[in-house]
């Protein structure tokens, strides 16, 4: 990356993706940290009219952050007042009920809220141009950390493997100093070049800009699918969201607003491949099979798509002047609905860190602050992953013994008032060391 410094155009902050992840943080910045702290917001989905029709599990903590930023009144919203849990094989004519959540997290506070994408990006978009924010409708066509003694031809040095920002391991380093990385060097697309004192990947989880930084991810696929699907149906209902454990893996019956619901279907991925591009009527037979007949007359609604599952996590969420966030730094399974929920609570955890170091006149690019960001984040990150992990290979697959085991525990879990509430409050967001943003506290 060849570029003048004297070209580039200075910026507190630019974050890479518009979706939820990276708007959210970009507009938290704005509001805490006021108009002379710049923020600028780059993707090419800015420019263009987004097919999104997905829909998320909005969890108490998250619901928080976005009343706090002015945009959850917005947005229509589905409360979650019900959840039912069965375990069954496909052909079995019953599905006997193990697990049942019905409490509020709070007094008038559902544990979650449904909300469809779309008109949940919409409203942050026009709140972070309500705030100022520069919003460019382009990639990150390429950047680097930018040292104070650029070589020649080049802005600055290369992130390296360490992450640093510093010499390239291999280099010799004794007769070498370190190189002072002041900002990133970031050209966009169209040519435009700007300095931002941080760069938050929030670019999803095929981050170019992780790989840029040499950023290694771990992990491996499950060799599943889930098929995700929008259902209207002829009666109401009534909030309740529904998961059945079947020997293929989870199939999720989540609440939209109206007479609708978001269906999340996980299968092998060859299966998941054949049931998706089967005609409408033999796909509606499979559907049905598995929705069954509670709610009516079922109807889907636009095109099912399909996304491979996996669980994949970034050997480091920082390097110098660089912070990954959402799915850059994290990907895992959808079957605790909590993938989005913990990119949000990344926004949460990183907005706290820079507002906090900008407000002590500390760096807050500086792996010294970013720091903090990773250690608030990773552990709750292995731990989620984990639990995640361990729940798809407990209840995908065909064994009577791991079934019985696991509907036991199930029922021990719902007939223990005190025990089920932990897990609530867990699915919630709200035990741990959580966020002020999430808390529903300004910083």
């Amino acid at each position: 990356m060849a570029t003048d410094q004297h070209d580039s155009q200075k910026v507190d902050v630019l974050v890479a993706g518009a979706g939820i992840v990276g708007l959210t943080l970009g507009v938290v910045l704005r509001q805490s940290l006021g108009a002379s702290f710049s923020v600028a917001i780059a993707d090419p989905a800015l420019g263009r009219e987004t097919a999104n029709g997905r829909a998320t599990a909005i969890v108490a903590a998250v619901r928080r952050l976005f009343e706090t930023i002015g945009v959850w009144a917005k947005v229509p919203s589905q409360p979650i007042a019900d959840m039912v849990v069965t375990d069954s094989r496909l052909d079995d004519a019953v599905r006997p009920t193990f697990l049942t959540f019905a409490e509020d997290v709070e007094p008038g506070e559902p544990f979650a809220h449904m909300v469809e994408n779309r008109p949940l990006i919409a409203a942050l978009v026009e709140q972070a141009r309500n705030d100022g924010i520069s919003l460019y409708p382009f990639a990150v066509r390429d950047c680097a950390p930018a040292s104070a003694r650029p070589t020649p031809g080049f802005a600055g040095a290369e992130w390296g493997q360490n992450g640093s920002g510093r010499k390239r391991s291999g280099e010799k380093a004794e007769n070498a100093e370190p190189d002072l990385v002041r900002h990133v060097e970031v050209e966009l697309a169209d040519g435009a070049r700007l300095s931002p004192a941080l760069l938050a990947a929030a670019d999803g989880a095929r981050s170019a800009i992780r790989e840029r930084a040499g950023i290694a991810m771990y992990g491996w696929s499950y060799g599943q699918s889930a098929i995700v699907a929008t259902v209207a149906h002829e009666r109401d209902h009534g909030g309740r969201a529904e998961e059945h454990f079947l020997p293929a893996g989870p199939f999720a019956i989540l609440p939209l607003v109206g007479r609708r619901s978001s269906i999340v279907w996980t299968e092998q991925t060859q299966e998941a491949e054949r049931i998706a591009s089967l005609p409408a009527r033999d796909f509606h037979a499979e559907l049905e099979q598995r929705f069954g007949l509670r709610l009516g007359e079922i109807e889907v609604i636009g095109r099912p798509h399909v996304h491979p599952l996996g669980i994949w996590v970034a050997r480091s969420f920082i390097a110098e002047r660089l912070a990954l966030v959402g799915d850059a730094a994290h990907v895992i399974h959808p079957i605790a609905g909590q993938g989005l929920n913990m990119g949000l609570k990344d926004v949460a955890a990183l907005a706290e860190v820079i507002v906090d170091a900008a407000r002590l006149g500390l760096d807050p690019g500086s792996l010294a602050v970013l720091a903090r960001y990773q250690r608030w984040r990773r552990f709750d990150t292995m731990a989620m992953g984990v639990a995640t992990d361990g729940l798809n290979r407990l209840f995908s697959n065909r064994s009577d013994v791991l079934r019985l085991a696991r509907d036991v525990g199930l029922g021990l879990v719902d007939r223990f008032p005190a025990l089920k509430r932990v897990f609530i409050r867990e699915a919630a967001g709200l035990l741990g060391e959580v966020p002020k943003l999430l808390r529903g506290e300004r910083l």
